[in-house]
């Protein structure tokens, strides 16, 4: 089916514990990863609704991750985002979202069964409105994670007014994330959006994070020119966050992105034709 844009195809869907949850995930040509997600998140132990948003792929992505949420029999949508960009496409993909809170995966991460779950304990903590996960390695033992978590941690009580979490391992308060802004690319449309982003959500209340909330980026190459910030900018980020984080973003860093000609579509792995517009696409229905 064609969804109508002129109904909201989540209206009348429960909004308590039933259905608290959806799950907003980018691509841009990750027909090799998104099965894989997508299996691991129809492992988990809390419902949600799945946001798919193409970035306008051309290797078959979008078939891919359709036929992984049929298989797997998720309640789905996907969306067409042809402006290029993550932040283009997670503002596109939020702004479908109806329930309390909203996590952001990557197309090529798997989440244990009980990520959302994990998310949900901390933002039910009283002031907290975003939650943080940390990175592990794949097919990491037991005791290496708790080490690893253990040292996230005492990263995150040392310094608590910046982000530690990436992108592919953050959930809100879809409230809150809409009141700071949600995603825009007229606000900022550079790399490191997902630092970026926390940034004005911390006005709205507090970053969590737990030993038990952690995800398993992909191995893969990476045939991009560098995307991350310099040694100097991520120690004047630590010292400026919690006192000037305004100053830091959208006058010296943004700047120097510029500079470096870092906006948000050079995350991309292949050349990118620009097409403007949101388009959506046939979707399995929405139970």
């Amino acid at each position: 089916m064609f969804l109508d844009l002129a109904k909201d195809p989540f209206e009348g869907q429960p909004q308590g514990s039933d259905r608290a949850w959806t799950v907003l995930i980018p691509f841009f040509n990750e027909r090799d990863y998104l099965h894989a997600t997508i299996r691991s998140l129809a492992a988990q132990t809390r419902p949600f609704t799945l946001v798919l948003v193409d970035n306008g792929s051309t290797d078959d992505s979008a078939a891919v991750a359709e036929a992984a949420c049929r298989a797997h029999k998720l309640d789905y949508m996907l969306i067409t985002e042809r402006v290029p960009g993550k932040v283009a496409a997670l503002r596109a993909g939020l702004a479908w979202v109806r329930t309390r809170w909203v996590a952001t995966c990557d197309a090529d991460t798997v989440y244990p069964p009980h990520y959302l779950d994990a998310a949900e304990a901390i933002l039910s903590r009283p002031g907290h409105v975003v939650a943080g996960a940390y990175f592990v390695a794949p097919e990491i033992s037991d005791p290496a994670r708790v080490t690893e978590a253990a040292r996230f941690l005492a990263a995150a009580r040392l310094l608590p007014g910046q982000c530690h979490a990436g992108g592919a391992g953050q959930a809100f308060c879809t409230r809150a994330l809409r009141a700071a802004g949600g995603f825009d690319a007229a606000r900022w449309n550079f790399v490191l959006e997902d630092h970026e982003v926390i940034h004005r959500v911390m006005r709205k209340g507090r970053m969590g994070y737990s030993a038990e909330l952690w995800c398993t980026p992909s191995l893969r190459e990476r045939d991009r020119d560098s995307i991350r910030w310099t040694l100097f900018e991520r120690l004047l980020y630590s010292a400026a966050a919690p006192i000037a984080g305004d100053w830091f973003f959208y006058t010296y860093l943004a700047r120097r992105l510029q500079r470096r000609r870092l906006l948000s579509n050079r995350i991309r792995e292949r050349q990118y034709q620009h097409i403007e517009g949101p388009v959506l696409v046939p979707s399995h229905p929405l139970l």
